[in-house]
């Protein structure tokens, strides 16, 4: 019997990179598909770190939910309580002193500052520069000393409160912040210049991980990630909440859409909001205590609801909150971060890369999994897995 046609059967090879791995610092597999080196598809699978803080705030009182919210990421908790806070200062029409909003971006952008430079020591540590990762993270202990000062703590500060801020700054306070903010700028400056010059990193990140404007949009990426393929998206700027309508500061886009680019946003962006930090030192308002008194706050909040977003370290964060006019707890707080559109919609950045891009890109993408957590629903009679509504979820079918 003759071979009338040989018919090539590709063998695929399942690599399980996480949930527990060393270039992952939290809990998420990215069960990747080999054709030899060559990554063919990748599956995103999330929920090793589901804490039910929706359903945790409709369960406390709208001025706990403050501390709650805080904690659904520790990088990126200013931002996560200033989103919440507006959206229950917005039912209750409540407008806050021009101080108060100036403190607010600069907790926000110092925090921003820390962030940008925590995942540029990470990507220098899964691609083997050790000495780079940290430098950038001694660096990086300037910002988190002016945070303190400003918040008076490193990371979970609860600095935001409705009506404005728990800590004012005097001149003191003031000159301290600028001469760290000062002596960090040179620094990001010689860093960007490793990324942008430094043949190495070049090599691990240029035409790794692209993504093309077209796509960008396709798949509702935000933040760095979209900015850096062409995207001109930020909520600070369209939004232009607290001060942000008053702060001078430029959108950072790149062309380029790879790995590369998006290091290179986020390290430009640190200098901008050095800038904008800068700037609020120098321009702060004297119209009023940023500081409400707590014992005036209204105890009963009024039927509402409210939606909010701010330019979060990742991208555009969400808020949506209900009050039914009737409870001291919110009816409905919803949150969408902007990691559960990033890293959700990112397996098509893997497809034709080898298995050793696979954490330069992850990287490039500054996953904050704990952000993103949402839970599936399995029947373990049929071994099937759902979603379900939530309308039917609290009714408990």
């Amino acid at each position: 019997m003759s071979v009338l046609k040989i018919i090539e059967v590709p063998l695929a090879l399942e690599l399980p990179v996480g949930p527990q791995h060393p270039a992952l610092h939290e809990p998420v597999l990215l069960r990747a598909y080999a054709d030899g080196e060559e990554i063919i598809k990748v599956e995103i699978n999330t929920g090793y770190n589901h804490r039910g803080i929706e359903k945790l705030c409709e369960k406390n009182s709208f001025y706990r939910d403050i501390f709650i919210v805080t904690r659904v990421c520790g990088i990126c908790n200013q931002v996560h309580a200033n989103c919440y806070v507006r959206a229950v200062e917005h039912i209750l029409g409540m407008e806050i002193s021009n101080r108060a909003k100036y403190l607010r971006v600069l907790a926000m952008e110092l925090e921003r500052l820390h962030s940008h430079m925590l995942i540029s020591a990470v990507m220098a540590e899964n691609i083997g520069f050790e000495n780079l990762f940290m430098n950038i993270m001694l660096d990086r202990e300037r910002i988190m000393k002016a945070k303190e000062i400003l918040t008076g703590n490193r990371v979970l500060s609860d600095y935001m409160m409705v009506g404005g801020v728990r800590r004012d700054v005097d001149d003191v306070k003031k000159e301290k912040i600028k001469d760290l903010l000062l002596k960090t700028e040179e620094r990001i400056k010689y860093y960007r210049r490793v990324f942008e010059e430094d043949p190495t990193i070049i090599k691990r990140l240029v035409d790794v991980g692209t993504v093309s404007t077209s796509n960008a949009v396709k798949y509702s990426l935000v933040g760095p990630v979209a900015r850096a393929s062409g995207v001109r998206i930020d909520s600070r700027a369209s939004d232009k909440y607290d001060a942000y309508s008053e702060i001078p500061f430029n959108v950072i886009t790149r062309s380029e859409g790879d790995s590369w680019a998006r290091m290179m946003v986020r390290w430009d962006e640190t200098l901008e909001s050095i800038n904008m930090a800068l700037y609020v030192l120098n321009h702060l308002p004297s119209d009023a205590n940023p500081v409400p008194d707590e014992k005036k706050l209204p105890r009963k909040i009024p039927a509402g609801e409210a939606y909010t977003r701010v330019e979060a370290q990742r991208g555009e964060l969400t808020y949506y909150v209900m009050s039914d006019g009737k409870s001291s707890n919110p009816y409905r707080v919803k949150i969408r971060t902007p990691s559960f559109n990033n890293i959700i919609s990112s397996g098509f950045m893997y497809v034709g890369h080898t298995i050793a891009d696979l954490p330069v890109i992850l990287t490039s993408l500054d996953p904050c999994v704990s952000c993103m957590e949402r839970v599936t629903v399995i029947d373990l009679d049929k071994n099937v897995s759902y979603k379900l509504f939530f309308k039917d979820l609290a009714k408990g079918v």
